[in-house]
């Protein structure tokens, strides 16, 4: 399983991006974005569980949309209203595991990484 992603960049604060993570190999049941910010651990940020329901952290709810393609093979995350917060590298995750809600957006539930795609909000 291969995951790349796509769509960082820079953008001014209250704007928008949309990441793309284009996945390769199996089709699997739980993926997620996670973010890695200066000087804190790798924090999930949205997923999605088997069926396609999306958990959100709270400091992205009503922000950020995550979404998946499966015709394309690929998750998105819909970033809007950016903070300054919100830089760091972004990372996509995929799991062939189904997991509880409660562990969906915890990093030790997913192998798969993508290498990351930086996101600078200022």
């Amino acid at each position: 399983v291969q995951l790349v992603e796509s769509g960082g960049g820079s953008v001014q604060t209250g704007g928008s991006l949309t990441l793309a993570c284009k996945t390769s190999g199996d089709t699997l049941p739980t993926m997620a974005w996670f973010r890695q910010t200066p000087g804190k651990g790798r924090e999930g940020v949205a997923a999605l569980d088997y069926s396609g329901v999306p958990k959100y952290a709270e400091s992205v709810e009503g922000r950020f949309t995550i979404s998946q393609d499966n015709a394309k093979n690929t998750l998105y995350l819909r970033m809007n209203s950016l903070k300054n917060d919100d830089t760091g590298v972004y990372f996509c995750a995929a799991d062939r595991a189904v997991r509880h809600p409660l562990w969906l957006l915890d990093e030790r539930s997913y192998d798969y990484w993508g290498q990351g795609t930086q996101v600078t909000v200022s």
